[in-house]
């Protein structure tokens, strides 16, 4: 009866051990009893984890170049100017306001397509020194003029149209060195006829 106090009060002092460590004792065997408590720990579950990946999606983008659109420029039309009429009584266009003939050895004075002078004789450039084809206007005037290249020759009645060419009272047998010999009196003619600007035409 002593035995069994002692061992009884050695397993409450036990206890009393274990529970204020915070861990639960396990029941003491009965003291005399051949019975054996097993306890059985079941292995936690595992529930295998499935991954599913997301699907992957290509996105191809493709980019066409720009289209260049080229605008060819309508050709403009073209206008053709009619020639300017002839005068009558003369090589020249109506548009002119004297005419040289340089082979006719020739010379008018026009108005309004119309000869109001002429035609009157002249002489012109020798070999050398001819005088130029084409239309050109009248630039300047003098009336007392005197060549500054040629030994101070007078130029009386000077209408020059081409630079150092000139309408003047000349040599009628006598070739110039480019410029246009007129009579005298044609060369006042000329002198007072044409203004600077007017149009000269010299045909060959």
């Amino acid at each position: 009866m002593r035995v069994s106090k002692t061992m009884l009060g050695a397993t409450i002092v036990a206890m009393a051990l274990l529970t204020a460590c915070g861990s639960t004792p396990e029941p003491a065997a009965q003291v005399g009893s051949t019975t054996t408590t097993t306890t059985t720990s079941k292995a936690p579950t595992t529930t295998p984890l499935t991954t599913t990946a997301a699907p992957t999606t290509t996105t191809t983008t493709t980019t066409k170049p720009p289209v260049t659109t080229t605008t060819k420029p309508k050709p403009k039309p073209t206008t053709t100017k009619p020639p300017a009429p002839q005068t009558q009584g003369s090589p020249c266009k109506a548009t002119a306001d004297a005419c040289i003939d340089l082979s006719a050895n020739k010379s008018w004075l026009l108005k309004d397509g119309k000869v109001v002078y002429g035609p009157v004789p002249i002489t012109h450039g020798r070999p050398g020194y001819r005088t130029p084809v084409g239309t050109f206007k009248v630039g300047w005037k003098d009336i007392d003029h005197k060549s500054s290249i040629f030994n101070n020759a007078p130029m009386p009645y000077s209408v020059f149209f081409n630079g150092g060419i000139a309408f003047h009272a000349g040599s009628l047998t006598v070739q110039s060195h480019g410029c246009i010999h007129l009579s005298n009196a044609a060369a006042k003619q000329y002198y007072n006829s044409l203004p600077v600007g007017a149009i000269v035409q010299v045909v060959p």
